[in-house]
């Protein structure tokens, strides 16, 4: 199956680099000069002059682009449309929305995040009701290539945006933090980036093959009157928790 991006932006350019890094054929377009020529080196690599190129080239063609900008796009590409699947990366932009558009087509919502990047995406995929089972399977099986894939139902398309598409964000924020304590006092900033980027992944690691329950993880670390639990009280007196469910909550609620 070829691909197609329409739009090279942080998310279009991970997703990019993660097919391409795994010789699929990608035909690439966005509006930028400077984004397509980015691309040139990648053999595999096909920059398209517009849109409608795109389009008429790929089989199935991923629309990385601002939400306000998915009517001008589809618009512009509808009429190219025939057996090819549309894909939406944006819950702002559901499979109810692209079908007003497009009528009768083969959508499907794939939800990643940035690390596609490096490979390591985590793409939430949910498939419109005219894609056929050996079409999903392939195509998940292309998403996979920059990472792990989940089959979503649309109820739930939302809540996955919010807590696996925006959540390399929230992770960034938190090691920007601790190195920032780190250095005030007197660890060096590459060494904190570095020491507290593996301890979240270590941590993340253990939660997927432990197959125990985050909450005895964590106290499988805070012994008694020991230097961890008095960190995790100062994080429950300040709203730690609070905090990550209302970010989640502030998404749901847009």
């Amino acid at each position: 199956m070829k691909m197609g991006i329409i739009g090279l932006g942080n998310m279009g350019s991970a997703m990019a680099h993660g097919l391409l890094n795994n010789n699929i054929e990608t035909f690439l377009y966005d509006r930028s000069e400077e984004k397509r020529e980015a691309f040139k080196d990648f053999e595999k690599a096909k920059i398209m002059d517009s849109e409608v190129d795109v389009v008429k080239n790929a089989d199935a063609v991923i629309l990385t682009i601002k939400p306000y900008v998915y009517d001008e796009v589809l618009d512009k590409i509808k009429n190219e449309v025939k057996n090819q699947i549309i894909i939406s990366v944006t819950s702002s932009y559901d499979l109810k929305k692209l079908e007003a558009k497009l009528p009768g087509k083969k959508l499907l919502m794939a939800m990643p995040n940035t690390p596609a990047k490096i490979l390591s995406s985590m793409t939430g995929i949910c498939p419109g009701e005219n894609i056929s089972e050996d079409e999903l399977s392939e195509l998940r099986e292309i998403l996979s290539s920059f990472g792990e894939t989940e089959i979503v139902e649309e109820k739930n398309i939302k809540i996955y945006e919010a807590v696996s598409g925006c959540m390399p964000a929230y992770v960034y924020m938190y090691i920007e933090a601790a190195a920032d304590a780190a250095v005030s006092h007197g660890m060096t900033r590459d060494m904190a980036y570095r020491v507290i980027s593996q301890a979240v992944a270590g941590s993340a690691k253990m939660v997927r093959e432990s197959g125990l329950h985050p909450g005895e993880l964590k106290d499988q670390v805070t012994t008694p009157a020991g230097t961890t639990i008095k960190g995790v009280k100062s994080l429950e007196r300040d709203g730690f928790r609070s905090a990550i469910i209302n970010a989640v909550d502030s998404i749901m609620n847009k």
